[in-house]
């Protein structure tokens, strides 16, 4: 029995570590890749100008040819992109208060009275509002069997000198970059 439980707890530990041959596989592929067409990104209204500045980050990075034929690629390049500018608001507030009175009285030909009183009080209030600027995308490339041979998210909340949609695209391509130098050396 617990050559049986060993034998699981090591096809468990195989099925949730990713297959090199299929790693390498798609490594290799890439080698293959020469004409890229970059299809229309799925997202909201700014995917269209995601694509324009990813196709810009891609041709920079001289790997492969960018067409605008799709049946002259090799690969296309699908996925999906968003890029949100948006305001975060923050509200806090803290109070503290505190009341005490004591009194008492008498009235007749000779008046008492005794009166007592503390008070103490703050107030904190605090509210501030934040642009905030931030991109995703996820792609895919896809030959023309349809066999996924590379995929990668990035996302980012900007750069100190670019704009998050720039940003996220030059993350992609630099993944890509890498991808491709893992895939040399396999050779």
């Amino acid at each position: 029995m617990p050559v049986l439980v060993a034998f699981i707890l090591a096809a468990v530990a195989a099925a949730q570590q990713p297959a090199p041959a299929v790693e390498e596989s798609g490594l290799r592929q890439l080698l293959t890749v020469r004409r890229v067409y970059v299809d229309r990104l799925t997202g909201g209204e700014t995917a269209a100008q995601m694509r324009d500045i990813l196709i810009s980050a891609l041709e920079g990075s001289k790997l492969f040819v960018l067409t605008e034929n799709a049946e002259r690629a090799d690969t296309t390049l699908h996925g999906a992109a968003e890029d949100l500018v948006f305001t975060e608001s923050h509200s806090s507030n803290d109070s503290i208060n505190a009341h005490a009175n004591i009194g008492t009285g008498r009235s007749s030909t000779s008046s008492r009275g005794s009166t007592a009183g503390v008070s103490v009080g703050e107030n904190d209030s605090d509210h501030s509002t934040e642009r905030r600027h931030e991109a995703i995308a996820a792609v895919r490339l896809v030959n023309k069997d349809g066999d996924v041979i590379w995929a990668t998210t990035e996302e980012s909340l900007g750069a100190k000198f670019r704009g998050a949609s720039a940003d996220v695209a030059e993350k992609i391509t630099a993944k890509l970059k890498d991808d491709f130098e893992r895939a040399r050396k396999l050779k």
